[in-house]
């Protein structure tokens, strides 16, 4: 019968004690950071000017974060962290709530929330995409949050205004089968052209003619949310251009397959997103 491993005392000590230090350490650059921030507000005055959402350096940052990591830790619990480090700062620098939707999952979405945006930051529900639109249209920098599948109508017609907010952002940005806040997602708001990513190109679009062969024809090319739309006899649809196509293609797509386009207006952008397809695998870009 073996013995079990004998316990090194010493050995756990110092372990503990470097565990303790990089505690410490994280805690104090934290804080570190919440200085760099202060003196950033002062410079930049974000308090007066609105919105401190910057989509693409939140993007870059993300990327980085995903090409780096590796170990025993969870891709998506330090996801989750940086997450709600940049939310916090960025509530820090100028407050904000985030509006929900909570049509598709209660839930659901008050989980991929708090995943994305911890707890410091305001969370307000709404029963309907309609009322987080109306929300943070009325906000000065407030974020929204709708599910990207069907079901809550044509919610991104009211986006086709030059004032109106913007899809900024697609979650979750790392997905898997199994992710703990795996509801998909727009993040809607208003934000500057120039801090906008553009990698994921979002139209509203209008058509007659929809059908299985012109949604068929389209999903090779985009991602699609379909609405009837009993204006043109049609249907409304918010397609997810990604890099590598264009809308024009997309629209000769749906025309050689019976759909003509009434109408198409820019509603927003987003970075790719990665995927990871096994336990173990490392994440790849999704092109969309």
């Amino acid at each position: 019968m073996s013995k079990p491993p004998r316990s090194d005392n010493s050995s756990l000590t110092e372990l503990r004690a470097e565990i303790d230090l990089i505690d410490e350490t994280m805690h104090g650059l934290l804080m570190q950071r919440g200085e760099i921030i202060d003196r950033l507000i002062a410079v930049k005055q974000t308090q007066e000017s609105g919105s401190a959402f910057r989509p693409a350096r939140e993007a870059e940052m993300m990327r980085r974060l995903v090409d780096r990591h590796h170990g025993i830790l969870p891709l998506d619990t330090a996801e989750s962290i940086w997450r709600v480090i940049i939310a916090t700062f960025t509530y820090v620098q100028a407050p904000f709530s985030v509006h929900a939707d909570l049509t598709a999952s209660d839930a659901a979405m008050r989980d991929t929330a708090r995943f994305h945006f911890g707890f410091t930051v305001p969370f307000v529900p709404h029963m309907g995409a309609s009322g987080v639109v109306a929300a943070v249209s009325e906000s000065r920098g407030d974020l929204g949050l709708i599910g990207a599948v069907g079901g809550a109508g044509a919610w991104w017609n009211a986006l086709e205004f030059d004032s109106a907010p913007k899809i900024i952002a697609r979650l979750p940005f790392v997905d898997r089968a199994d992710h703990p806040a795996a509801l998909p997602v727009f993040v809607i708001s208003r934000v500057t052209a120039d801090s906008m990513v553009t990698d994921v190109e979002v139209w509203s679009v209008r058509v007659s003619g929809w059908g299985a062969e012109a949604a068929r024809a389209v999903s090779q090319l985009a991602e699609v949310i379909a609405v009837p739309d009993s204006a043109f006899d049609g249907a409304a649809l918010l397609i997810s251009v990604p890099q590598g196509s264009s809308f024009a293609k997309v629209a000769d797509t749906l025309a050689k397959a019976g759909a003509s386009v009434r109408s198409s207006a820019l509603v927003g952008s987003h970075a790719t997103r990665y995927t990871v397809s096994a336990a173990g695998a490392r994440p790849v870009p999704t092109g969309r």
